[in-house]
């Protein structure tokens, strides 16, 4: 990622969990339908802890993956979880930024990013970086939410409050948690030809116990209350109005509540010549 822009998550112990807690809980959701050929070149880009570069090499036996991130600490995570959790993978680790690859013209066969563009300023910036890397008829595929997408039961200003100002947040970050909405015209302004986006639903309910356990609890609202000290430095909440927002987004998570919330994942083609 942009060495520029602040990761508005943070890197402490706890986000790393969550990382892994989103990737699992999400995987057969997020990564359906994406595998790659033996042999094959594929870069993933902003791999962070190596939480989604397990599902890849899981999916993809074969494959030769180069996962970047501008953290050398969250590489050496990586290495460590994807070696323990897939010894077999073919992975290759660098340290780079997104916005200024270490490799030279079409040199990947497929490109692989999930959360990565919603972090940055400029994402069309960067996707120019990647049809540069990427062999005219090589394929990216793009992962993002939306947190606009929230449906909550029991339904609450509150806590729709506490997550704009994670909104806000990022964006002030220089990101954009709002991002999945505009992937197509965004990778089609890039010059990406047949870009196909389908969303991703995921709901959770007392039917559903793993869900609201892992994406209810471990994935949305652990995001969201990693915030609440900048919320009140930066004036956007006070102490009271927060922990009665979080306390209302943690009914989604409690016996008769419900949560919703939509993924986009993109697919699309680097032009030939």
């Amino acid at each position: 990622m942009n060495t520029n822009t602040a990761y508005v998550h943070g890197y402490s112990p706890q986000e790393s969990r969550r990382l892994g807690d989103q990737a699992d809980t999400l995987a057969g959701l997020l990564h359906a339908g994406t595998a790659y050929a033996a042999g094959s070149r594929v870069l993933e880009v902003g791999c962070g802890v190596g939480a989604q570069t397990v599902h890849l090499a899981r999916s993809s036996p074969g494959a030769r993956i180069v996962a970047i991130d501008r953290s050398a600490e969250s590489l050496a995570q990586a290495r460590a979880y994807v070696t323990a959790q897939e010894p077999a993978a073919e992975v290759e680790w660098r340290t780079a930024d997104l916005h200024h690859l270490p490799f030279g013209h079409a040199e990947f066969d497929h490109v692989f990013a999930c959360f990565v563009l919603e972090h940055l300023p400029d994402p069309g910036r960067a996707l120019a970086g990647l049809r540069r890397v990427l062999r005219p008829g090589g394929t990216l595929t793009v992962i993002e939410g939306d947190h606009g997408s929230v449906v909550l039961h029991p339904d609450s200003v509150h806590a729709h409050e506490v997550i704009s100002h994670q909104v806000r947040l990022q964006a002030a970050a220089g990101g954009n948690a709002l991002l999945g909405r505009a992937l197509q015209p965004l990778l089609s302004g890039a010059g990406f030809d047949q870009v196909v986006v389908r969303p991703r639903t995921a709901y959770a309910d007392a039917t559903r116990p793993a869900l609201v356990d892992g994406l209810t609890r471990k994935t949305f609202i652990a995001m969201v209350e990693a915030v609440r000290d900048e919320a009140l430095r930066t004036g956007l909440s006070t102490a009271a109005d927060w922990d009665r927002g979080i306390a209302d987004l943690r009914l989604a998570a409690a016996e008769g509540g419900t949560f919703h919330y939509t993924f986009f994942k993109a697919v699309a083609v680097n032009p030939q010549g």
